[in-house]
């Protein structure tokens, strides 16, 4: 069954990248800050990675590896995209000497430009995802949540940006979680661009917990670009280490390069 639903996405891609055009690809990953970018019009793309992630809390110590993690986003209109999340997550507990494999809950949801004028240099964009109960029994939440978040943008020059996120999670349980970060990148050549970023969040509207990362990509062509990234806890122990893949698959032939 596993080799059947790969055949058939392999073929998707293959058949899609058929009508791939020249436009420099723009990503949500690695950092958490998502952009305030929407891929082009009727065009996919595929964010995929790896992380490795070690933290402590309470005396109990434990590993995360997501292997992988994709992001599926697939152009609607000039404005708003259509996006999908699946990942296969296994945590091992140091303490008890568990180990949990599975696929985490499916994430269902949109991005919908809400400001964009050329000259300006700053974009708002909103974000919101529906978490569905779907995951494996030992990893699902087995409730609904959502996921939103203003993702707001701007260009300080030729080679430095500034990028933003605020928002509101809730997972069914609690009171939800306020989150905020802040990325700022830096393009060192057409090809290599690097970031830094803090960022955190209020855990059920009551414990703040502040992390930093940094990381860079490179873009192999120009609908194709690889990353790295690692972060760190600043109020509590968390480390983690990510290598990533994005692909842009346009349709437009317009955009085709000369």
């Amino acid at each position: 069954m596993k080799n059947a639903q790969y055949s058939l996405i392999i073929s998707f891609i293959l058949l899609i990248s058929s009508h791939l055009s020249g436009q420099t690809i723009n990503t949500d990953r690695p950092d958490q800050t998502e952009s305030s970018a929407t891929v082009p019009n009727k065009s996919l793309q595929i964010e995929s990675g790896v992380l490795i992630g070690f933290a402590e809390a309470s005396g109990i110590s434990q590993r995360q590896i997501l292997a992988p993690t994709s992001l599926f986003r697939f152009g609607l209109f000039q404005f708003a995209e259509l996006r999908f999340v699946s990942q296969i997550e296994q945590f091992k507990n140091y303490n008890l000497g568990t180990d949990q494999l599975g696929i985490s809950d499916l994430e269902l949801g949109t991005k919908i430009q809400l400001f964009r004028k050329d000259g300006i240099g700053t974009e708002v964009a909103l974000l919101s995802h529906w978490v569905i109960p779907s995951g494996s029994s030992i990893l699902s939440n087995g409730v609904n949540g959502t996921m939103n978040k203003l993702c707001i943008s701007h260009s300080l020059g030729e080679n430095l940006s500034i990028g933003y996120n605020l928002g509101y999670n809730y997972f069914g349980i609690g009171q939800g979680n306020l989150m905020y970060s802040l990325a700022v990148g830096y393009s060192i050549s057409n090809k290599v661009g690097v970031y830094i970023e803090p960022y955190g969040e209020l855990t059920n509207l009551k414990t703040y917990v502040s992390n930093f990362d940094a990381g860079f990509t490179y873009l192999i062509h120009e609908q194709l670009q690889a990353d790295f990234s690692f972060g760190i806890g600043l109020n509590n122990k968390m480390n983690y280490a990510a290598v990533g893949i994005s692909w842009l698959m346009l349709r437009n032939k317009k955009h085709v390069l000369e």
